[in-house]
């Protein structure tokens, strides 16, 4: 038998070596390097879709705080809020006190982030422009979170989906297209949008693709020289019916309101850069197979 002081020793070079396995230097999507020591136990997330990000790869029952509007799955609607509209509480978060906050590049305003990061807390943050990006920040997330072999399940999952959506879609008829993501003022998406790929997958041409910014607003003047002959309504104000009515009430000399191609599409799918923008993905791409059939291009 080894003597008790010589297993002790082994013992403890065992752990140092795991310790440094563990360890990890990962770089975000501002290009930051994060360096990781041990996997975050207690996280924030600053974005509805980031805490989807963190039940999609296992680590849900991490989340010690999430923004407002973080209603899936389920469980994220009872943990503690701490953010709301790209913005945090820091007396809140910092109450949580988490060692991790995923933060969204686009959606949470630079300074915030270096607030953060200036009260000792890291931040992991990231930024989807195309769907490709899903499966890419599902792993990284994993990463980040100490759970690559989940994270590699569920991307793995979101990469067969975005193949088998191109493979039945992309090749079809184009369509102009035009993405309604708020009425009051009229707001739309530019070529560099997470939603703008989405139609490219389904076929569809972003009729404001061109626009220098990323979430546009849009003149009547311009939309009816654009001439879209579909238009997606992705405000959630009202119904599918009440939405179309104002379009119909507003924009009747648009191909898209005369033929009827109005339809709408949960901005809980559409606006989020998680792993269900994919089910928004199909239902556009479906949406838009029944403007070409109503058309008679459809297949």
């Amino acid at each position: 038998m080894r003597p008790l002081r010589a297993r002790s020793v082994a013992l403890w070079a065992a752990l140092a070596l795991c310790t440094q396995a563990l360890a990890a230097t990962l770089t975000d999507d501002r290009g930051r390097a994060l360096e990781l020591e041990r996997a975050p136990q207690r996280i924030v997330t600053l974005a509805p879709h980031l805490a989807e990000i963190a039940f999609a790869v296992g680590a849900g029952a991490r989340l010690v705080g999430v923004s407002s509007y973080s209603d899936y799955p389920e469980e994220a609607s009872r943990i503690p809020l701490i953010a709301n509209n790209g913005r945090f509480d820091l007396e809140r978060l910092l109450k949580a006190k988490p060692d991790l906050a995923l933060a969204w590049v686009s959606g949470n305003p630079a300074v915030e982030i270096e607030r953060l990061e200036r009260r000792g807390i890291p931040v992991f943050a990231t930024e989807a422009r195309r769907l490709t990006d899903i499966p890419r920040i599902l792993r990284l997330v994993g990463a980040a979170l100490g759970v690559e072999a989940q994270a590699a399940r569920a991307a793995h999952e979101a990469q067969v989906r975005i193949e088998s959506l191109a493979a039945r879609y992309q090749e079809r008829a184009p369509l102009k297209v035009f993405v309604e993501v708020w009425y009051q003022p009229l707001m739309t998406v530019n070529a560099a949008h997470l939603i703008s790929d989405a139609l490219r997958l389904c076929g569809g041409r972003n009729v404001f693709a061109d626009a220098p910014m990323l979430t546009p607003s849009v003149s009547r003047e311009a939309l009816l020289a654009a001439r879209p002959q579909v238009v997606i309504m992705s405000t959630g104000a009202g119904s599918e019916a009440e939405q179309a009515a104002r379009w119909r009430a507003t924009a009747g000399a648009l191909p898209a309101v005369r033929s009827g191609a109005l339809y709408a599409i949960d901005p809980g799918l559409l606006h989020r850069q998680g792993p269900r923008i994919l089910d928004a993905a199909q239902l556009v791409c479906e949406k838009l197979d029944l403007a070409r059939k109503a058309a008679g291009t459809g297949p």
